[in-house]
């Protein structure tokens, strides 16, 4: 995958999570902040308010709420070492995904996620995990949802051990729908699939590409998914 946020399945020991993703991502964890505050800054701050309340669920290392401008920042993994990396004005729940969060209804204006929902063990955890993601958002609330797309990533998708559930921007699309989403916007490419064991690229490439959606045509293997939770019903 392009960028991972950290999850610990039902089916992983934490020291297996831990030892898979030493190796797979610390060799790249400086660029992996460079290319967050580059794509928090340019692209992802135009659906996010100065003032809105964000949480980032499966936020690993951190590299988007860290980065994103908002009002209010919360950060969810099951993974205890996340707290280590993330800002002092993010708070951190340590908990797993598909449980009952520990948020007010309508609570919150952003839930982001990237790289999180192929690693859940089953799609009852994803259906518990959009459920709470749509008590907890205000109405008109976001879920931003990015992830690899199994259409255009073909067999390299169970590269990666821990992944369980594949999606497409359909599948993905149709899932937060029947939990009672409504579809904004569903791009089929969007970024590159993986940089783990590549060259990283320039981040004035990444500028360049983010700016040229044409190019994501070409080279995108990962969808972006803006779902939205409808006004309350007239009385």
């Amino acid at each position: 995958m392009f960028f991972h946020s950290w999850y610990i399945s039902n089916s992983m020991r934490p020291h297996e999570l831990q030892a898979t993703y030493h190796n797979r991502f610390n060799a790249h964890v400086a660029y992996r902040k460079r290319v967050w505050k580059f794509l928090t800054a340019r692209y992802f701050s135009r659906y996010i308010g100065a003032r809105d309340t964000v949480l980032d669920l499966g936020c690993g290392y951190g590299e988007f709420i860290n980065n994103i401008a908002c009002g209010g920042k919360y950060g969810m993994d099951l993974n205890a070492r996340a707290r280590e990396y993330l800002g002092p004005e993010v708070t951190f729940f340590e908990q797993d995904c598909s449980a009952v969060w520990p948020l007010e209804d309508e609570s919150l204006d952003i839930v982001f996620t990237s790289n999180f929902f192929e690693h859940l063990p089953s799609k009852h955890a994803f259906a518990d995990t959009v459920a709470q993601a749509l008590r907890c958002l205000r109405p008109g609330g976001r879920m931003i949802v990015m992830g690899p797309n199994i259409r255009f990533v073909g067999g390299a998708y169970w590269d990666f051990w821990d992944h369980h559930l594949p999606f497409t921007d359909i599948s993905m699309a149709e899932g937060l729908r029947v939990q009672g989403f409504e579809i904004e916007r569903a791009i089929s490419r969007f970024l590159p699939y993986t940089m783990v064991n590549h060259r990283p690229a320039p981040i004035v490439l990444l500028s360049l590409y983010v700016c040229f959606p044409p190019l994501w045509r070409l080279f995108g293997k990962q969808f972006l998914i803006f779902a939205r939770k409808p006004d309350r019903p007239p009385r």
